[in-house]
């Protein structure tokens, strides 16, 4: 799992009420445990609100979104949650890991990847079931490996995969490092990966959607920060900086 720590300075805010009870702080720490396909968008959010809100200091972990969810259930202190896909955002509000519904704040679809320069000369998802090619795609557990499943099956395609990755970074690293001859990815990290990997066009990608919900944990240590979280990711500026990284938003 990796964790990428945007620390903004903390000054003391204090809001005095005419002779009232002081006013909870709008900050503090947050912890934040997220998909992995979600590290370039959220680490720019992460500057935003270090530049918005200089009180809250937020800690981004990144990882498979089940292995996430594991750990959350085992007790891994976290104040927010964002999945990959819905189904394993169901099995945290189905142990009562969830303070409240979790919302969907974006969508990804997969894309078939290549190396620079397509050295397999890969034109299409049939070819990820030729022996010659090295072929990686994420294990079945994890979320993109969901999706590549389905995907594969409503092209009536038998993938011969040589390496099955805990996440989508590790399929995308396969590719930028000559690795792998072509993958499945999302889109948005392909975007991400610029000009390391090629995206060939297949019609049946778009026949698989993942859904991405976020949510404030239940043991959350810090319930008003996180929600200060949740609230930036769902709106303008989480569409914004979502949208730039070729996620589809609401």
């Amino acid at each position: 799992m990796r964790g990428v720590r945007l620390v903004s300075v903390l000054a003391a805010a204090i809001i005095v009420t005419g002779c009232a009870d002081d006013e909870p702080e709008r900050g503090g720490e947050v912890t934040v445990l997220a998909a992995a396909s979600l590290t370039e968008p959220f680490e720019a959010l992460g500057e935003r609100l270090a530049e918005d809100y200089p009180d809250l200091d937020v800690t981004f972990s990144f990882g498979p979104s089940s292995g996430l969810v594991e750990q959350v259930i085992a007790g891994a202190p976290a104040d927010v949650l964002a999945t990959a896909n819905t189904v394993t955002m169901d099995n945290a509000t189905a142990a009562g890991m969830l303070a409240a519904e979790p919302q969907v704040f974006a969508r990804n679809q997969l894309a078939l990847a290549v190396p620079a320069g397509n050295p397999g000369e890969v034109t299409g998802l049939v070819d990820l079931a030729r022996g010659e090619l090295r072929i990686a795609l994420c294990e079945p557990h994890v979320p993109c490996g969901a999706a590549t499943a389905a995907l594969l099956d409503a092209a009536g395609v038998d993938a011969a995969a040589d390496t099955l990755t805990t996440d989508v970074k590790e399929t995308v690293a396969l590719l930028t490092l000559g690795e792998a001859d072509a993958g499945l990815i999302y889109r948005t990290d392909a975007v991400a990966a610029d000009d390391a990997v090629e995206m060939v066009e297949v019609a049946e990608s778009d026949s698989v959607v993942n859904d991405y919900p976020i949510g404030v944990l239940a043991e959350a240590r810090n319930p008003e920060g996180a929600q200060m979280v949740v609230d930036a990711v769902v709106g303008e500026l989480g569409r914004d900086v979502l949208g730039e990284a070729g996620f589809l938003v609401p």
